[in-house]
């Protein structure tokens, strides 16, 4: 679906000279940006942003918006592996003279995070008209994914300190005080920063948590002293890294101490957190399931096993939606989103809306293709109250009736592979039945050389089987899972077909349904934190584990 917001239309148009937004796009997790933020996106020109940063900003912008690449002018920071003279404000005020709107999205807040403020004077200076929308600050929103509250009930001041620009004053006066202190620095200066606060007087034993990649599935905190956080990294080979540049922030304070974190980590206690998730669907079909495992904190990773095509020989699917138009059927029977796709393409190319369904019954499979139906404006008259399937739909479909039927046919639009279950069971409901091929599925192409790697080298955390021709394609295309992946099914059948193709079954869904399935591989998640948890093990994720460790399969 497009964002949502103003549309560049919906705003006058700036003849001479155009505007800048500088807008914070917070510390990485994409949910983290404003609802004003959204709205400047959606009606940019152009947007100009470091790579992660785009990342975390491109999907709401519209299409066709330009993104020019920011260009490293300082090579000795690029040696250093940390580009931080760019040639942004040169692009920004080009543009912005041009006429265009321009985006200027940065890491964290403009006003706390990042030079914004040299770029704003420049636009001052100029006279190019800017405002600025707030974004969450890394110093604020990392420690609150950290599960480390900066202030509490008796309400101690907090400090924030850069520890790239700061001053022995400053150093002084924080390690003196038994204020909060958030650093902002790099992995490999954080034992530096501890040293300089110890000097000025704090407690060498003061708690102290460090969190990289904040905000994002990557992220990775560790707690510790201001006296042993050398150590802890140490151990947890961390350092010494070719990574150590990498920013992060330190809190230093009681409200860092372990026991008090182990209560408030909410983010990665997630049961899935950090996995690595092949979603083996159609693009379609993935995108809700993809959402749904962000939310346990996973990492999902669609590779369509699937195309869907048009049928060879589009004339019975022709004839069956002028019979729809011209009263031919009773019911239209949908089993599948892409068999309401297929039917809502007819009618749009003869010039058809969702009115032609009038007077006719609708029957659905599953919440997906409900919903699917729903988007074109017609509500279904039937889904199975029980399994989301075609049996499940026989079980409440009710027979013919003469008497309450002025017509007997029922108009089934379907895959060419589909299975004879439901039409059967209509016709010995006393129905006649045009079953349809709507559309066909073909195997899709071979997903690039890295992801094939990732499936058989372990790469993946877990795999979702959502029927037995993903199991199938999957494998022609892109070759076995290994045997550290979990692997999760949708139901028994499916099940049955990956024990075919050599794999070990470790979570069944408890009912047909991709939302189920995707509650069933979160749960055995959590089992399997709880149980290194209580054996004192450290958390891992399964691409982590030794090859051939046991498993047993979980049904929730």
């Amino acid at each position: 679906m497009s964002p949502t917001g103003p549309a560049a239309s919906d705003f006058p148009v700036l003849s001479a000279q155009g505007q800048v937004t500088f807008l914070g796009a917070g510390p990485g997790d994409p949910g983290l940006l404003t609802l004003r933020a959204v709205e400047a996106l959606a009606s940019a020109d152009v947007l100009v942003a470091e790579p992660d940063v785009l990342d975390v900003v491109r999907s709401h912008a519209r299409e066709g918006v330009s993104t020019p690449e920011l260009t490293v002018v300082d090579v000795s920071s690029t040696a250093a592996g940390v580009p931080v003279l760019r040639d942004a404000a040169n692009l920004v005020m080009e543009a912005a003279k041009g006429g265009r709107r321009v985006v200027r999205a940065v890491a964290g807040d403009p006003g706390l995070d990042g030079d914004a403020g040299a770029e704003m004077l420049a636009c001052a200076a100029a006279g190019v008209p800017f405002e600025v929308v707030p974004g969450i600050a890394n110093a604020v929103g990392v420690p609150a994914y950290a599960g480390v509250p900066l202030r509490d009930a008796q309400g101690a001041d907090v400090r924030f300190v850069d520890a790239r620009t700061a001053s022995d004053r400053c150093w002084s006066e924080v390690g003196a005080s038994d204020a909060t202190a958030v650093v902002s620095t790099t992995l490999d200066s954080v034992a530096a920063a501890a040293g300089e606060l110890v000097s000025a007087g704090r407690k060498p034993d003061t708690p102290l948590t460090v969190t990289i990649a904040g905000t994002t599935t990557r992220q990775r905190t560790w707690t510790a002293t201001l006296g042993t956080i050398a150590q802890t990294l140490k151990q947890a080979k961390v350092l010494p890294s070719p990574e150590g540049h990498r920013p992060v922030i330190a809190v230093v304070g009681e409200r860092s101490s372990a026991a008090q974190r182990d209560q408030l980590a909410w983010f990665e206690s997630k049961p899935l957190f950090g996995w690595r998730v092949l979603v083996p669907r159609t693009k379609e079909q993935a995108a809700s399931l993809s959402d749904q495992l962000r939310s346990y904190g996973a990492v999902p990773h669609e590779v369509p096993t699937i195309a869907v095509e048009p049928p060879r020989t589009p004339q019975q699917m022709e004839r069956a939606v002028k019979g729809l138009v011209t009263g031919r059927y009773e019911w239209i029977a949908f089993t599948s989103v892409n068999a309401v796709k297929a039917v809502r393409e007819k009618f749009e190319e003869y010039g058809l809306d969702a009115r032609a369904f009038a007077g006719i019954k609708v029957a659905a499979v599953g919440e997906q293709t409900a919903a699917a139906l729903i988007d074109f404006g017609v509500k279904p008259d039937l889904v199975p109250s029980g399994e989301q399937s075609a049996a499940g739909l026989l079980e409440d479909w009710p027979p013919y009736d003469p008497v309450f039927d002025p017509i007997d046919r029922v108009f089934l639009p379907r895959a060419d592979i589909a299975t004879e279950t439901l039409v059967a069971g209509l016709i010995e409901l006393g129905w006649e039945v045009d079953d349809v091929t709507a559309y066909r599925t073909v195997r899709a192409s071979p997903p690039p050389a890295d992801t094939r790697e990732a499936i058989k080298g372990g790469g993946f955390d877990a795999v979702l089987f959502t029927s037995s021709s993903t199991v199938r394609n999957l494998v022609g295309i892109a070759g076995k899972p290994h045997n550290v992946t979990v692997i999760a099914c949708i139901g028994p059948a499916t099940a049955k077909t990956a024990e075919e193709h050599g794999l070990r079954v470790d979570v069944l869904s408890p009912e047909p349904s991709v939302h189920k399935l995707a509650e069933a591989l979160a749960a055995f998640g959590a089992q399997r934190r709880d149980a290194a948890k209580e054996a004192g093990d450290p958390v891992t994720r399964p691409s982590e584990r030794r090859p051939g460790a046991r498993r047993r399969r979980t049904t929730t």
